[in-house]
């Protein structure tokens, strides 16, 4: 099957279609470039027309046919003759595992968070401030807002110090195996408007054990957040990186790369009728630089606050 976690898609001989929609996108050397073309940044199709010196129904077509495999993401804004269709990167990394399907019984269960579901806010320090996708909700620095009855609408949350717990229901995973658990979310870090680079220790933790520590490089701005909407300032955060967090029998992983020896038996899920997931900057990190948190309709990435169990059945 085909499984897109944060920026990557893990393919199997389970879905053949969509293998060959990608490998279809990536076997033309113009379509490879433009994805090397959108590395850093996002541009235009009139913009990749004119740096590969391609006719523009050339440029439209190859970003329609990356667009349709879901390697590219577009969205089309305002531009100075009408409008235009500006292409980001969706996927940094595809892999294809060509070894028959596995038929041990191992599944997965996804539940979804709203960034204002929060069950606890901690020693939250200001700067901070919750955003809707349409207002900001109560005043800005002011820790007591984080507990407004409004907070459940909240598409950005920013704080410069403190934790935000999550707490997901154990109930449907009654009879089953836990291996594995997985958190993704998009953050950055959060300085006055946004600045690069701009440090920021923000530490993930699951039932009281940290899984370790991501250092976000900066508070990212400079251009429109994909999904950002339009009466947040140009001049604020905009978007986050898109991060992914796993522990399993072995270990802790942050993308893909081990990041502490907490293993899943140290979590000790039978103890506890919920999962407690905690996002935050710990008061005594190296680099107390802030934390952006983005829900579905801010940043780049159309997702809140994701948790994936993966479990066999007993």
């Amino acid at each position: 099957m085909a499984m897109i976690l944060g920026k990557e898609a893990r393919m199997t001989l389970d879905e053949p279609e969509k293998m060959a929609e990608i490998c279809h996108a990536l076997s033309s050397p113009v379509r490879v470039k433009i994805m090397r073309l959108l590395t850093s940044e996002s541009k235009s199709v009139g913009e990749i027309a004119e740096e590969m010196d391609l006719p523009m129904s050339s440029a439209a077509l190859a970003v329609q046919v990356l667009q349709k495999a879901g390697l590219i993401i577009t969205k089309t804004q305002p531009g100075t003759r009408g409008t235009m269709k500006l292409c980001s990167r969706k996927l940094d990394l595809v892999q294809i595992n060509l070894a028959p399907p596995d038929n041990t019984p191992s599944r997965s269960l996804t539940f979804s968070m709203p960034i204002g579901g929060y069950s606890a806010a901690e020693n939250i320090v200001p700067t901070c401030g919750l955003a809707s996708a349409n207002s900001l909700i109560g005043m800005m620095d002011a820790p007591s807002v984080f507990y407004l009855p409004g907070r459940f609408a909240a598409q950005l949350i920013w704080l410069q110090q403190g934790f935000l717990e999550y707490r997901f229901s154990t109930d449907t995973l009654e009879y089953r195996n836990i291996e594995w658990i997985e958190v993704s979310f998009e953050a950055c870090s959060e300085a006055p408007m946004y600045r690069d680079p701009w440090k920021s220790d923000i530490a993930v933790e699951i039932n009281g054990k940290r899984l370790g520590i991501w250092t976000s490089p900066c508070d990212c701005g400079g251009r429109r957040g994909l999904l950002t909407p339009e009466w947040w300032s140009e001049t604020s955060t905009q978007f986050g990186f898109q991060k992914l967090w796993r522990v399993d029998r072995d270990g802790s992983y942050l993308d893909n790369q081990r990041i502490s020896n907490v293993k899943l038996e140290d979590l000790e899920m039978d103890r506890s009728e919920y999962i407690s997931v905690r996002i935050g900057v710990p008061a005594d990190a190296e680099y107390v630089g802030g934390l952006n948190l983005f829900g579905e309709q801010f940043g780049d990435y159309a997702q809140s606050l994701m948790l994936r169990v993966g479990y066999t059945l007993e």
